[in-house]
């Protein structure tokens, strides 16, 4: 399996030399894009608790209410590498749709999950839509942190940061 080591946001970055470039290019487009969503560590969640448990890049924090009554802390905006692929988590709704499903033929090549896409190179990417896209995400988290957490399976957001 598949594991990224590290402690830091620093060694993350650092982490994977070949891919190092593509993640850092997407680091730069995602704070151009959504300045108001700060960007941190996510150390994952602990084993036993709802949520994901691998380590990733985090923008903007919010804190839902998952279906077993714990709280979980997630990112607005996740980034994570896998074995092939680097991913991005975008918990969102808009007009009862996945954020990530309204943009999905447009984005480039990727792989598509329910909120998230994956990527092989930054290359790939259709840049200025994934900058559009970004930049509703953080609008939609700044104005209206409730549809954060639907296409994530949470019941409710608590308090977005």
């Amino acid at each position: 399996m598949f594991r990224v080591d590290v402690d830091s946001l620093k060694d993350y970055l650092d982490f994977d030399l070949e891919r190092k470039s593509d993640l850092r290019k997407l680091d730069m487009l995602i704070r151009r894009s959504a300045p108001g969503l700060k960007r941190y560590f996510h150390t994952g969640t602990p084993a036993g608790e709802p949520g994901m448990r691998f380590k990733m890049i985090g923008y903007g924090k919010f804190q839902y209410l998952a279906r077993n009554g714990q709280y979980v802390v997630w990112p607005a905006v996740g980034v994570a590498l896998q074995k092939n692929y680097i991913s991005v988590y975008l918990s969102v709704m808009k007009d009862g749709a996945s954020l990530v499903q309204l943009y999905s033929c447009k984005l480039g090549k990727l792989k598509l999950g329910r909120n998230h896409f994956s990527f092989r190179t930054y290359e790939d990417l259709d840049v200025r839509l994934l900058a559009s896209l970004l930049a509703e995400r953080e609008q939609i988290f700044q104005s209206d942190p409730h549809h954060c957490n639907l296409a994530h399976g949470g019941t409710r957001a608590i308090r977005a940061r």
